[in-house]
């Protein structure tokens, strides 16, 4: 394979986002890409070609639907205001389809997944969009499994995003699966969005998830302590986990991650903290007993020297408030205490 080719499906009134933000995510992942590494060539196909208006009146250049015939490794379908009127074409449905069935993988960005559910792809699996419409997508697509919570679900070879900006955690996730997790975080590095994430969905954002080592003994001890930050996680427990000894563990952790075990945990326990205070409305004493942290006084200095912020400051300037309120579903989704 000497390129990865996506191709963006284009219609009137989409939202420019949807389409820019991915393709954005793969045009660095090509300038970062080591010699040699297969590189991305994007394709905007439209009915509408060769000039299509988004919903913000910006729009953008694309070709005949004809031109994107042939085998496609990724297709990507964006949302928009006018993703409605787009249900009703059958045209663009039935062109999704069938490009569905000669692509290697199915993307959709925010409400794109109506689409990809409209063609009947979604059917049996699991899939998510803009939290605004989860519901209404439910009741219209009884055979598809909605999950508004997650910022991207991939489920088989579809892969749908939440809203928006969503698509670019979900674009840099397909880069991790096609290059490695080294240049999704040095492509997420690049797009500064270690500073972006603020609330949004429960998930983590793809920076936390692109850190995750290539090396499996060090991933899955990443993992683990993932799921179980509210406990002490001492090195020599983690190196079990890796089964490594705590010595060796502690040598590899550091060349696969770039620090040691203990500056990770502490990393990932303010990461969840900061996550915590931006999407629920639980104490801040609860929070710091969830994140491991053994006393709300350590919580409160680790916090503010990472930071520069107390916990109380932080959540008043980041605190996401939604029509639906404040609620951690995790417990119910994963069965984990956090």
């Amino acid at each position: 394979m000497s390129e990865r080719r996506v191709v963006v499906v284009v219609y009137a009134g989409a939202m420019a986002l949807d389409i820019t933000g991915p393709i954005e995510v793969f045009d660095i992942a090509n300038r970062l890409l080591a010699p040699g590494a297969v590189p991305y060539r994007m394709e905007l196909v439209s009915a509408d070609a060769p000039l299509v208006r988004t919903s913000s009146g910006v729009s953008v250049g694309a070709q005949p639907l004809e031109a994107g015939q042939g085998p496609v490794d990724t297709l990507l379908v964006p949302g928009g205001w006018s993703v409605g009127e787009a249900l009703r074409d059958q045209v663009l449905v039935s062109w999704i389809g069938a490009a569905a069935a000669r692509s290697r993988r199915v993307a959709s960005v925010c409400g794109g997944s109506f689409l990809l559910a409209e063609a009947g792809l979604l059917d049996g699996r699991r899939a998510t969009t803009h939290w605004a419409y989860s519901e209404t997508m439910a009741r219209r697509y009884p055979a598809v499994t909605v999950d508004a919570e997650p910022i991207f679900v991939w489920d088989g070879p579809f892969v749908t995003s939440a809203g928006v900006s969503t698509g670019i955690d979900m674009a840099l996730a397909l880069v991790e699966a096609d290059h490695g997790a080294a240049l999704a975080l040095e492509t997420a590095r690049f797009l500064v969005l270690f500073l972006k994430r603020h609330g949004g969905q429960s998930q983590f954002s793809a920076m936390l998830d692109a850190q995750l080592a290539d090396h499996p003994p060090i991933r899955t001890a990443q993992e683990w302590i993932l799921e179980n930050l509210h406990n002490p996680l001492p090195v020599a427990e983690m190196a079990e986990r890796a089964n490594m000894s705590p010595r060796n563990f502690a040598r590899v952790f550091r060349r696969e991650v770039g620090t040691t075990p203990g500056q990770y945990v502490q990393r990932t326990r303010i990461a969840r903290a900061r996550e915590l205070l931006e999407t629920t409305d639980l104490p801040i004493g609860q929070i710091a007993g969830r994140c491991g942290f053994g006393a709300p006084e350590t919580f409160f200095r680790s916090f503010g020297r990472t930071l520069g912020l107390t916990p109380k400051e932080y959540r008043h300037r980041f605190q996401v408030i939604t029509p639906s309120g404040l609620v951690d579903r995790r417990h119910e989704r994963d069965g984990s205490p956090v």
